[in-house]
């Protein structure tokens, strides 16, 4: 994301140091105790820390922040490791994130309790300060005639931090406060984020299980869908705003969603993103219950998917809405048709891909299959990445879709999972390359969604299925007359449909006639597709064997966290699994294979190789192609669709 030249932040939302980690605020000074709040020496206070469940409702630890607590200080971070110039998230991503910041704020406020406010070293208190807002008032803090969605409301509901995040909440738990934050799937920097606070805060802290994932069990996947269709058929954890008497404590400090936008220059450049509120997201979760007919047949062609899918998970990532909430509207509200059916379905797969993440973090940086740890690793070229990156490859379905993700941050799941394999298996580039890029252009990147899917996709677990797409032949299905790519790739617009598939293979005469000469205005393939894909099949199928092997240790069928458990990688291994391959070095040496031409049997355009799938969920459905699908190709809401 882009900085403004010379500021690390504003200097009204960085505050001052008092020595714990720098610039971070409200000071301790500014925070005072429960017992101060509230008057009471027996006052008891929490924090509830927001961090991805930006919402009031279906929200554990807010609820029983609410249950158990006299005071209560609704807080968020903006964590100042997440706003540098080589940041993982686009511009469009984080100013998403603050309007959903500003629109929480306005939730907390219209709740009519009592609130004490503090500023600086001064405490005011407003009795029943604020009541529900009417649709289409305004809350706002801004006093421009144009109501911005970064300004949050005029009386603050939520309390804004900036700096270290462990620095601040000790400086509350030091006042006396405890701490209660909903459990996260998160990895890298998260990861180790929320161990400092475990370290540093203790007891004080505790991390809430509210999302119907499962935790602290050795294998999780015992009776998992009996438990997740259980969650979320549950009554929501809504907070007892009626039933108890709780004081809201806010600290105004100068911090806010506008000013921090402000401070590190967010710019915006995609377009056609999504307005991040909760009123933008119920609007959509409700516009949807009346598309769901349609949803199956809209899925797949890109240009027909901008509107036939949901528009739902950029509100489920950061948890506007969380899944169980859309889960129960749409059976409530939507007629039972086969739409209904599939898209419940993806929702539960959201859940089983963050339950790979909660099982095992490392998704995001190491293959989950050791075998596979340095696939393309010394076939990394620079050259290409840049081209398919750009949409520059001359592959016209994978060129569109590229330009897609930089200029919206969206894109199906299908196109995502086709320009995946193009990466991987005829590019041959190192699978986590592209997955950074998905994560930081794509508005609704949900990381344990993004890096499980890039895996499943690259083929890096040791399944016994795997498919490579055919861009080509995409084309062919999925956008025949040329709508979606001549949309995205103007220079071919004037070209004949019939030859978008392969503009290469355009006669000469039809280039000249048309004023189209493959190779200037639009550039040749810059790999040879069908050899590309023979070598990519030659390489990995030597590995496989071994690779379904360690699928037995129990290790590693954690980390792969199948649906059907340990059972289910128990049966990989025993079924096409080398035994004799299973010892010393953790994966074949990539020099054995690097350059093996050897001959493979023809396959045809569906390209997948399939020889059953054991122990997942559900059993093997056919899509469009009439080609096997196992669980990587798998379509999920809130992330990878």
């Amino acid at each position: 994301m882009a900085k403004k030249e010379g500021r690390s932040a504003n200097s009204t939302a960085a505050g001052e140091s008092d020595g714990t980690a720098g610039a971070t605020s409200p000071l301790s000074s500014e925070i005072p105790s429960p017992e101060a709040v509230c008057d009471d020496p027996s006052a008891n206070g929490y924090v509830v820390w927001h961090r991805k469940h930006l919402r009031t409702d279906d929200h554990l630890a807010l609820a029983r922040a609410v249950d158990e607590g006299d005071v209560v200080c609704p807080l968020f971070v903006f964590d100042p490791s997440f706003y540098v110039e080589s940041g993982i998230a686009c511009d469009a991503r984080v100013r998403l994130l603050h309007e959903a910041l500003a629109s929480l704020d306005k939730l907390y406020a219209a709740v009519p309790m009592r609130t004490v406010t503090r500023t600086g070293e001064q405490s005011r208190e407003h009795v029943a300060v604020a009541t529900p807002l009417e649709p289409g008032a305004s809350n706002d803090r801004s006093t421009s005639p144009e109501r911005s969605p970064l300004h949050g409301a005029e009386s603050p509901g939520l309390t804004f931090g900036y700096g270290d995040p462990v620095a601040l909440l000790s400086r509350f738990v030091g006042r006396g406060w405890s701490v209660l934050t909903m459990a996260t799937p998160t990895s890298r920097y998260g990861q180790r984020r929320d161990e400092r606070v475990r370290t540093v805060c203790g007891d004080a802290v505790e991390f809430v299980s509210g999302d119907g994932l499962v935790r602290g069990q050795e294998w999780s996947r015992t009776e998992w869908q009996s438990h997740v269709e259980e969650w979320l058929h549950a009554t929501q954890h809504a907070p007892g705003w009626d039933e108890h008497t709780v004081t809201r404590l806010t600290i105004e400090n100068g911090v806010t969603p506008a000013v921090v936008d402000d401070s590190f220059g967010i710019v915006p450049e995609k377009t056609q993103v999504p307005a991040g509120t909760h009123r933008a997201a119920t609007t959509q979760l409700q516009s949807f219950v009346d598309r769901l007919p349609g949803y199956p047949a809209n899925i797949s062609a890109p240009q027909d998917a901008r509107e036939g899918t949901s528009g739902l998970s950029p509100y489920l990532n950061f948890g506007l809405l969380s899944v169980r909430q859309v889960y129960q509207h749409v059976t409530e509200h939507a007629p039972s048709c086969r739409g209904l059916e599939m898209f419940t379905d993806r929702l539960v797969w959201n859940m089983h891909y963050n339950q790979k993440l909660v099982d095992w973090p490392g998704w995001t940086d190491r293959a989950v299959n050791p075998v596979f740890e340095e696939f393309n690793a010394d076939r990394h070229d620079p050259e290409l990445v840049t081209a398919w990156k750009r949409g520059e490859t001359g592959f016209p379905m994978v060129d569109a879709a590229m330009r897609c993700l930089r200029r919206t941050g969206w894109l199906n799941f299908r196109m995502r999972a086709m320009c995946a394999s193009f990466f991987v298996h005829i590019l041959h580039q190192p699978w986590w390359i592209g997955a950074d890029w998905y994560h930081h252009h794509l508005i609704d990147s949900d990381v344990g969604i993004n890096y499980t899917q890039w895996q499943s996709q690259a083929g890096l677990i040791g399944k016994p299925s795997q498919r490579v797409y055919n861009p080509r032949k995409q084309v062919r299905d999925q956008d025949p007359d040329g709508e979606w790519i001549t949309g995205w790739v103007p220079e071919l617009a004037a070209l004949p449909d019939q030859f978008l598939d392969r503009p290469e293979r355009t006669p000469l005469a039809v280039q000249e006639e048309c004023g189209v000469v493959i190779g200037e205005e639009y550039p040749r393939p810059i790999v040879e597709f069908e050899s590309r894909r023979e070598l990519f099949w030659s390489r990995y199928e030597r590995l496989r064997p071994k690779a379904a092997q360690r699928l037995g240790r129990p290790a590693i069928a954690k980390r792969a966290s199948f649906s059907g458990g340990y059972g289910a990688a128990q049966a990989i291994a025993a079924e096409y699994g080398d035994p004799d391959a299973d010892g010393g070095d953790t994966q074949l040496s990539l020099a054995e294979v690097a350059d093996d031409r050897a001959a493979v049997s023809h396959r045809d355009d569906s390209t997948t190789r399939s020889e059953g799938h054991p122990g997942e969920t559900g059993s093997p459905e056919e899509d469009e192609d009439g080609t096997t699908r196992s669980e990587s190709e798998q379509t999920t809401i809130g992330g990878f669709d």
